[in-house]
């Protein structure tokens, strides 16, 4: 995970029963007090990924899977195309 360069401060509430989870499993892995933020930051990076791509894939129910798979190709070979002109560069 990056390192955090700036910092906020959040105030936030949970029950009883969730911070001592959240401590005892923290604890049994050998991470100290400044881990709980490092961990509530992956776990909302991971949430809001993890809503994206159920978002996208909802939008994308009803598309036809043969030109979804061709805009995949197509953006893949784009990537790789800029990728390959960089390291040539």
């Amino acid at each position: 995970m990056e390192e955090i360069k700036e910092a906020v401060r959040w105030n936030i509430k949970v029950s009883k029963e969730t911070d001592l989870t959240l401590r005892t499993y923290l604890g049994a892995r050998g991470m100290k007090k400044g881990d709980l933020s490092k961990f509530i930051e992956e776990a909302v990076r991971w949430r809001i990924f993890n809503r994206t791509v159920q978002e996208i894939k909802a939008r994308n129910a009803n598309a036809d899977p043969d030109e979804l798979q061709a805009i995949i190709d197509s953006s893949l070979r784009e990537v790789r195309a800029q990728r390959s002109m960089k390291r040539k560069g």
